[in-house]
């Protein structure tokens, strides 16, 4: 069974989902079931039907939830050296080329969303970060261009 490298923030919001679907959702979609299922012949009852999928998402979502916290492999970015860009770590950064700055979070895969700046470590830009100081460059071969980033600051908070 592989780890799932997560950093405590990202542990502790799945967690929160889980409990939130187990304690709230879970029985508010039987009571559903329950109060469609009174409403007589259920071959034709779309209510019925529909809580029945949703209850089965839940289930579905309730079970991969399960499965990532017990693969989970929680990293505190705090206990790692703090010298070198590596997992946990906010990375500020600037496009040589274009003067753009930007910031990434480097995390794992479960917990990486593009929008927000979080990065999986195993996604191209991740992987080129990882092991880096501030002041060096790292070369990325996107799809549109090659970029050349040069790394501007490394925080873990």
């Amino acid at each position: 069974m592989e780890r799932i490298p997560m950093t405590p923030e990202g542990y502790a919001k799945l967690k929160e989902e889980l409990e939130r679907l187990i304690k709230i959702e879970r029985p508010a979609i039987i009571q559903a079931i329950a109060e469609a299922r009174a409403h007589g012949d259920l071959s034709e009852n779309a209510e019925y039907h529909a809580a029945r999928e949703k209850q089965s998402f839940i289930e579905g979502r309730i079970q991969e939830l399960q499965a990532k916290l017990a693969r989970a492999y929680v990293i505190d970015p705090s206990r790692i050296n703090q010298n070198k860009v590596a997992f946990g770590a906010k990375v500020k950064v600037v496009d040589v080329d274009t003067g753009e700055e930007k910031i990434f979070h480097l995390v794992g895969q479960e917990e990486a969303d593009v929008k927000n700046g979080k990065i999986s470590i195993t996604s191209p830009v991740g992987k080129a970060l990882i092991g880096k100081e501030v002041g060096e460059q790292v070369t990325i071969k996107a799809p549109a261009r090659v970029i050349n980033y040069e790394i501007l600051s490394i925080s873990f908070e």
